[in-house]
């Protein structure tokens, strides 16, 4: 039961809240980005390196991850990629991708980006909070224990 994390748009204290997890829990925990990031040294974390470029990364992680697993992303579409191919996906927030609601999200994700292309929204995701942490710590704990125990 791996652990996959886009990371090229994750928190920094998300990204710390998932490598303690990961060595508390003996998890395998891989980040893909674009860029260098800094990592913990621990058995059970890994980074890779993707080269720029559009969806370079959730290729990556589409290519790596299986039935089963957990895929951390921002990125609708990547999400509903995930869960089609049998993953659990929430957010940096802690919120669930779910077959229920990506439909939705997507919709919603496109409107908005319609939106701002045509210059109607100009704003973006609230500040990331102390709340948002823990929604996601819990949310991550709660997945663990779930999945640990298979």
């Amino acid at each position: 039961m791996p652990i996959w994390v886009d990371a090229d748009a994750c928190p920094v204290p998300i990204r710390e809240i998932i490598c303690r997890a990961a060595t508390r829990w003996q998890v395998d925990t891989t980040f893909i980005a674009n860029h260098a990031i800094n990592l913990p040294p621990s058995p059970y974390i890994k980074r890779r390196q993707v080269p720029q470029g559009f969806d370079v990364a959730d290729n990556d992680i589409m290519d790596q991850m299986v039935k089963g697993d957990l895929v951390i992303t921002q990125d609708i579409p990547l999400a509903a990629e995930a869960i089609e191919k049998g993953a659990d996906v929430f957010n940096p927030r802690g919120q669930a991708f779910t077959k229920e609601n990506i439909r939705q999200r997507l919709a919603m994700r496109n409107f908005m980006e319609e939106m701002r292309n045509a210059g109607q929204v100009t704003g973006g995701p609230a500040p990331f909070s102390q709340t948002d942490r823990k929604e996601f710590a819990d949310k991550l704990d709660r997945w663990l224990q779930q999945n640990k125990k298979r």
